[in-house]
């Protein structure tokens, strides 16, 4: 093992190589050992500029902001205005879906930990306005419960939109940013991290990519058609913008026990040990993207018998990631704006939590060889999220297949068009792609059958899909 100094010429080294290899324009990463912290960058943030990225330029964070969203509740926890397991609605009444009453006993610890039932993926626009947020809760009400709180685990957008209502509500604030920068951002004294378009204009801030068929210079790459998610899941991620070296202050503000680095307390010392504990394990194996587990707002593993904490984050055209070991002190925030990040991800994960833990990078799923020999047919159906049909047949030469299709508003924004792939047994009750995309070999779990002996729903990219019908096959 060796120090962060020592560290700084092989990250570099990886950083620049990783991103030059998967066509990622540009990237910055910041890493800490206790106290100390160190900042690199490489690349650029506008392919159509050429402007440089530098430790200090902003990328959009995506979904880890909602361990910023999961801490600010758990600041009204320490208040006395909230108690987890209280339901939602006895701090934000209008809360409903479309079955009457769904809705009525989901708590404050369910939306956390992304086991509420409510529907995850619903991306409605409703507009800039302050209001983004209550309309979006208010609408939530035309769309269906996918199972009874409690039951399982789905990866949740909707529940961190409903989480900022109840802090913007409770806070008496005009909207969840304004509870962002009074309750994290001011007394964090962190200097690069904004969420509305006119404030990330006064920094070097990134844009996305995304890929582009034939045009081999630039890797596959363009600057994407969209900046910034809507206004309405901003709890949730669509907007947050930081510099890596913000993350990390945010990341040892909880290994310090809830302490910023100038001793003002942020938190409670058992409000950061509650959020670090498991909720829920997740169905299926666990891997670099699903995780193992899941607490209060934070993804959870173990890799050499240490403890990993962290998220990781996604909008149009730039990924994120953030992980820390607890047992360790060590942390490292990564940004990046298009591209295939999870590579550079890995490397330098490999390069940091290696060098300055002994911690080894998750591994990503393989199919096996031979395959397992798994029995398909209570598998085989049409199973939906509120963005996804996917649908288990069989193929012609008696294989299995999985075809997947956006539905919902996603599919107006990208496009209804279908893509199949083959599938191989993985375990008793689960199912992995033959052939990866992106790099990646999804694991498609069958978590609990019906008295027919049927699959009543999908875990699949960390969703949960509830069964529709069946295949029309055996």
């Amino acid at each position: 093992m060796t120090d962060l100094d020592g560290l700084v010429p092989e990250l570099l080294e990886v950083l620049d190589t990783t991103t030059r290899e998967h066509h990622v324009p540009g990237a910055a990463v910041a890493v800490s050992d206790g106290d100390r912290v160190i900042e690199l960058a490489t690349g650029v943030l506008n392919l159509n500029t050429g402007v440089a990225a530098t430790p200090d330029s902003l990328f959009q964070i995506g979904s880890i902001t909602k361990t910023l969203t999961a801490t600010l509740v758990m600041q009204l926890v320490d208040a006395g205005l909230v108690d987890l397991d209280e339901p939602v609605r006895t701090y934000v009444p209008e809360l409903a879906v479309a079955e009457p009453g769904a809705a009525d006993t989901v708590t404050v610890r369910q939306l956390l930990s992304h086991t509420s039932g409510l529907p995850g993926d619903v991306f409605t626009d409703f507009g800039r306005g302050d209001d983004a947020v209550p309309r979006y809760v208010e609408d939530l009400k035309n769309h269906p419960q996918l199972y009874e709180p409690g039951r399982m685990f789905s990866y949740c957008n909707a529940g961190y939109s409903v989480l900022g209502l109840l802090i913007l509500r409770l806070r008496g604030l005009p909207s969840w940013e304004a509870a962002l920068r009074e309750h994290l951002i001011a007394p964090l004294g962190l200097t690069h991290t904004v969420s509305l378009p006119e404030e990330a204009l006064l920094f070097r801030t990134a844009v996305g990519h995304v890929g582009q068929v034939g045009d081999e210079a630039s890797g596959g790459q363009r600057v994407a058609p969209v900046w910034q998610l809507p206004r309405a899941t901003a709890p949730a991620g669509s907007v947050t913008c930081a510099r890596a070296r913000d993350l990390l202050a945010f990341v040892r503000m909880h290994l310090r026990g809830g302490l910023a680095e100038d001793g003002t307390r942020i938190l409670s010392a058992e409000s950061v040990a509650a959020m670090q504990q498991q909720q829920v394990a997740l169905p299926g194996r666990g891997n670099l993207l699903d995780g193992a587990g899941w607490a209060l707002g934070w993804w959870l593993s173990e890799q050499s018998g240490v403890r990993v904490v962290g998220h990781d984050g996604g909008t149009v055209g730039q990924n994120a990631r953030m992980r820390f070991l607890p047992g360790k002190g060590v942390a490292y925030a990564l940004l990046t704006n298009g591209g295939d990040a999870l590579p550079v991800f890995e490397a330098v994960e490999h390069s940091v939590f290696g060098a300055l833990a002994g911690v080894e990078a998750q591994r990503r799923n393989m199919p096996p060889s031979p395959a397992v020999d798994v029995d398909v047919r209570p598998f085989l159906g049409s199973y939906e999220s509120v963005a996804q049909r996917v649908e288990i047949v069989r193929t012609a030469d008696g294989g299995v297949q999985a075809v997947l299709t956006l539905i919902g508003p996603l599919a107006a924004v990208l496009g209804p068009d279908s893509k199949q792939k083959l599938l191989v047994g993985y375990s008793p009750n689960s199912l992995l792609d033959a052939e990866p995309e992106g790099g990646v070999h999804l694991e498609y779990v069958f978590p609990e059958l019906d008295g027919d002996g049927r699959a009543t729903h999908l875990f699949v990219g960390g969703r949960m899909h509830v069964r529709r019908a069946d295949s029309g096959s055996d």
